[in-house]
């Protein structure tokens, strides 16, 4: 988006827990509205230095918090300190701990936008560090602050429709920012070239049913499941015991550009992720996953959530399947090994779904446009 001419307005990004590159908050959300003009702050909570990266200030609290109380109380207060120092008119805030001090700001009669990545108040039901008795409690006492701080901002942001109605009830200005990627110049689909090969690149954890899927592969001859990100030792060792790991090639976390090189040789991309947490059976639009195999040209093996189902059929770009079933894994791989033309035309229609309408650029002009209106009203003083 071209740069507007406007007087230079202070925005400040704050979050405690994602990294100072965050996808959404610093590639997308933070260039783009330095793009369009806004003098843009993002503060972090690390020990790397403070840097300008794509005129983008980022500042960090120093801070490497040991525990929760550490990053609940000694972080806090260093976050209020920078945010008083940046001395923004918008300020813009991505965790649910983050709440108060968006209320605090709030009062010192700053502009406040709220950006929900996530349903907290249902995937504290999920929380194993909560007894299980008391996460339905907890989950209702998130819910009511959620809502009495929602109620005060100036705007919210989610990612997908559920969450997006659910805080309309708390704020008319609720708008959805979806998570889509920014499209890439290049894109490698010649499935001549491919292995028989389906892949997955991301966090690694049982989430995304990687255990059903190594054992779906486990009687499928000649093929690698080519597996890449983080993952805790343990899970990797659970996995390592299955049969069908002996055809899993684990390459650990790797740089961007590597990803781009195993979507290249991959034939199939792997989303699998389960009904627990936040997605349940309709699904979720804040995850890249199923939207980066999309635009590789890779056609896509899905959850069959609502939202999901309704992408891969409405353009014809993969198979969505119940994730926790074994046998239905390993037909949906099979079938795009032995329909290597379905395959290549799934991955055709993917990517163009992605550029023509599933890419950042769409979300972009949206972001824009809400800022825009928030920085419209008068800065109150106090």
């Amino acid at each position: 988006m071209e740069s507007k001419q406007r007087q230079v307005i202070k925005v400040c990004h704050v979050t405690t827990v994602h990294s100072r590159y965050d996808p959404r908050i610093f590639s997308k959300e933070c260039k783009s509205l330095s793009n369009s003009g806004y003098e843009v702050t993002l503060i972090v909570n690390d020990v790397l230095p403070d840097e300008s990266v794509d005129g983008i200030r980022l500042v960090s609290t120093h801070l490497n918090p040991r525990n929760r109380f550490d990053r609940m109380v000694k972080t806090k207060r260093k976050i209020r300190k920078l945010m008083k120092q940046t001395d923004a008119r918008v300020y813009h805030f991505h965790d649910p701990e983050l709440l108060s001090e968006a209320c605090w700001i709030k009062k010192k009669g700053k502009a406040v936008i709220f950006d929900f990545h996530e349903d907290v108040s249902k995937q504290i039901l999920f929380k194993i560090w909560i007894p299980a008795p008391m996460r339905k409690l907890v989950s209702y006492v998130y819910r009511v602050y959620e809502r009495s701080g929602a109620s005060r901002f100036d705007a919210l942001v989610s990612v997908t429709p559920k969450i997006v109605e659910r805080l309309r009830k708390s704020n008319e200005n609720t708008i959805m920012i979806t998570n889509f990627p920014v499209v890439r110049e290049e894109t490698g689909n010649d499935f001549s070239q491919k292995k028989r090969a389906v892949c997955f690149a991301g966090e690694i954890s049982a989430q995304w049913n990687h255990d059903k899927i190594i054992r779906a592969i486990a009687s499928i001859e000649d093929i690698v499941y080519i597996l890449a990100g983080k993952s805790h030792p343990t899970y990797i060792e659970k996995l390592k015991s299955l049969d069908g790991w002996e055809k899993v090639e684990y390459l650990g976390r790797l740089p961007f550009k590597k990803v781009i090189e195993i979507y290249d040789e991959s034939m199939i991309g792997m989303t699998l992720l389960n009904y627990d947490n936040q997605v349940s059976d309709e699904g979720t639009l804040g995850n890249t996953k199923l939207f980066e195999f999309m635009q590789a040209g890779l056609p896509v093996i899905c959850s069959d959530n609502k939202i999901w189902k309704e992408i891969v059929e409405e353009n014809n770009c993969g198979l969505a399947i119940y994730p926790d079933d074994v046998e239905e894994i390993k037909k949906a791989i099979l079938y795009f090994l032995d329909n290597i033309d379905a395959a290549r035309q799934m991955g055709e229609n993917g990517l163009k779904a992605v550029k023509d309408k599933y890419n950042w650029s769409t979300q972009e002009v949206k972001l824009v446009k809400l800022y825009d209106s928030v920085v419209s009203v008068p800065e109150k003083v106090k």
